[in-house]
């Protein structure tokens, strides 16, 4: 059996437990079962509207706790009514790989004109040559446009996607970062910085980190957007050959897409240091969860996506809290 066929089988297992949601309901505290941050507050509260988990009122009720995730920092929220419904180290500040895509992106689309065409330079390879990164492929001197290059970053992960819409809405690498960390503090993603639009592990493997807060935040803001939707909603994208350009075929690096029931989004990240990470989302009848591991083990190469599902069938056997429990606070 092929090494997808049985992650595929292996996520549709854990799938499987998972029961419908109901109708999600107001926003409350978070549940912290097995949190060392027990006893803290869940998160800040976000200054801005970008959807982060915060906000005290009746909603899903909470009484166990997911098991075997063993990530360094992990989270669940309903992405409906931002509440948090479990997290560990919540507020800790770890290494996230390519999850920084998500920022990239974001900037890129709200920047707009993304039918510009860009060409491809010649210094994209010594960048991911140097950096070791994940390539989409790009060959210098083709001539895509920003929607396709989004598709090359988010899908295959493609450090040289990101590096290209990096200097071209910069413009420049040193004011495109800028304005991801202007961005992320907007968004209040106080315990937050990047030094690549990539997540790549320069200067050190630590220098871009952020929280699962910060990250459930940034995720629930990139998800209201239609085309970031559509393109990490896909399984992979196909960008057939022109007198521009070379053709060109990106799968989804994120194994629950086509694999969990439900899930449509986001991104994976991997380094050395950061271990296995996933953004996710996942949506069931009456409920939409959206969630984020980080440092998962290294067991295998879905041990990002095996982590997540385990956390999302768990999230979809919750339950709303009865009316009149609600009311009694």
């Amino acid at each position: 059996m092929a090494a997808a066929q049985r992650r595929a089988l292996t996520l549709l297992a854990v799938a499987g437990v998972a029961a419908i949601g109901l109708a999600a309901c107001s926003a409350r505290p978070a549940a912290t079962a097995g949190d060392p941050q027990a006893g803290r507050p869940a998160a800040r509260p976000s200054s801005s509207a970008s959807g982060a988990p915060a906000g005290p009122a009746p909603g899903i009720h909470v009484v166990t706790a997911p098991t075997r995730v063993h990530a360094k920092g992990a989270a669940l929220a309903d992405a409906a009514t931002r509440q948090l419904l479990w997290s560990r180290g919540i507020n800790t500040e770890l290494p996230i790989g390519s999850i920084a895509k998500v920022m990239t992106a974001l900037i890129v689309i709200q920047s707009g004109d993304l039918d510009r065409p860009i060409r491809i330079p010649k210094s994209v390879l010594n960048y991911v040559a140097k950096y070791q990164g994940e390539s989409a492929g790009l060959h210098p001197g083709d001539i895509v446009t920003a929607r396709e290059l989004l598709e090359a970053m988010l899908l295959p992960s493609g450090c040289d996607a990101a590096y290209v819409l990096a200097l071209t809405y910069g413009p420049g690498m040193p004011a495109f970062l800028a304005k991801m960390n202007a961005t992320a503090q907007r968004l209040g993603m106080t315990r937050t910085h990047f030094t690549s639009p990539d997540g790549l592990p320069y200067p050190t493997e630590y220098s871009t980190y952020s929280t699962p807060h910060d990250l459930i935040s940034l995720g629930m803001t990139a998800m209201q957007s239609p085309v970031f939707a559509s393109i990490v909603g896909q399984r992979f994208y196909h960008l057939p050959r022109s007198r521009h350009h070379h053709s060109y075929w990106w799968d989804n690096t994120n194994d629950l897409i086509g694999n969990y029931p439900g899930a449509d989004g986001i991104k994976t990240g991997y380094t050395d240091a950061a271990k296995h990470c996933l953004l996710f989302e996942a949506r069931r009848p009456g409920m939409i969860l959206i969630g984020v591991v980080l440092g998962s083990p290294v067991t295998g190469p879905d041990a990002g996506a095996q982590a997540a599902a385990r956390l999302l069938s768990w999230g979809f056997t919750l339950r709303a809290r009865p009316a009149a429990q609600a009311a009694a606070g």
